[in-house]
């Protein structure tokens, strides 16, 4: 499984088209990914703020969620004026999903895929490993 939560800030104006695009991308992606799990936007307290939590089966679902033609065509870069990614890690037994673990791309990795992989590498905490049952 890989999982995250993402804090997304956007540029001033451009709040009602990133939730645009976000609803493209929620349909988008639960209809043509099956490895995701969770894909979901949520509004912050602070103006201007958004969280996204996605779940994919692996890392290499993640990765095709990133290469993905509906990933690739809106503009992201736009509007976001930051984004923090943070690897997350489910309770088990207070959570749905499985622990979250790295996996290598396959050889025949597009360069893309290979480019986001080295932008958003899965990073796990010590710190889960000595809690997780």
């Amino acid at each position: 499984m890989a999982t995250f939560l993402a804090k997304i800030k956007i540029f001033e104006g451009k709040e009602a088209e990133f939730e645009e695009t976000a609803r493209m991308m929620f349909r988008e992606t639960h209809a043509n990914e099956p490895t995701c799990r969770r894909y979901e936007y949520w509004r912050g307290a602070e103006p201007r703020t958004y969280y996204c939590m996605e779940s994919f089966d692996d890392f290499v679902g993640f990765m095709e969620h990133q290469t993905s033609d509906h990933h690739e065509a809106p503009d992201f870069g736009s509007m976001l004026e930051e984004i923090e990614l943070e690897w997350i890690d489910p309770i088990q037994g207070a959570c749905d999903l499985v622990e979250t673990n790295p996996k290598e791309l396959p050889e025949d990795a597009s360069d893309l895929m290979k480019e986001y992989a080295a932008t958003h590498p899965l990073t796990m905490q010590d710190w889960w490993l000595a809690l997780r049952k």
